[in-house]
């Protein structure tokens, strides 16, 4: 059974251990720096690889069976109706960190009607919103200089703190769910 991680995992170039709820020997899912809406997780290989046609046949097979588990679980932990899961697959599809990774966003109806409907999520994903290495690289910076990055954005960093909180919530949740 996959546990939380014991040893260091890397996302790109960023530690990231802290944030993993759930692994395998293949894969990973990690809480996000930035959500852009509550419940937004990550799925990555463990081993980093910039695009998924760099995955072997093994490491896809068990990516995609990661995001099934972790989405099911997802959708039921944050009481949604849909999921959107989303790859960008390098850096002209909006890809910020070079590290394949899936988005796994629990979605609502009429969720994001304030931000003019449903497919308002890829503009987020593809905005400045979505920069998961830009927001990362901010926060390694802080803790570097003890200087705040700056972020005008309504949608703020979170604390090591409060992912480790709900990566461990969400990997309580994991053990619930059930192979197929």
């Amino acid at each position: 059974m996959a546990t939380l991680a014991k040893g260091p995992i890397y996302f790109g170039p960023f530690i990231v251990t802290s944030q993993v709820f759930y692994s395998t020997p293949l894969s990973f899912a990690l809480v996000n720096l930035k959500p852009i809406l509550p419940g937004h997780v990550l799925i990555s290989p463990r081993r980093v690889v910039s695009r998924v046609s760099d995955l072997t046949p093994d490491e896809t097979t068990d990516l995609f069976l990661t995001v099934r588990k972790v989405g099911r679980m997802i959708e039921r932990v944050y009481d949604a109706s849909s999921l959107n899961i989303a790859i960008q697959d390098g850096v002209d599809a909006g890809q910020s960190v070079p590290h394949v990774h899936t988005h796994i966003i629990p979605r609502r109806k009429a969720d994001l009607d304030h931000m003019g409907g449903t497919d308002a999520i890829y503009g987020l994903l593809d905005g400045e919103e979505g920069d998961i290495g830009r927001i990362q690289r901010e926060v390694n910076k802080k803790r570097r200089t003890d200087f705040p990055a700056v972020d005008n954005e309504s949608r703020t960093p979170r604390s090591e703190e409060d992912m480790a909180r709900e990566a461990e919530m969400l990997a309580r949740e994991m053990e619930k769910e059930v192979d197929d």
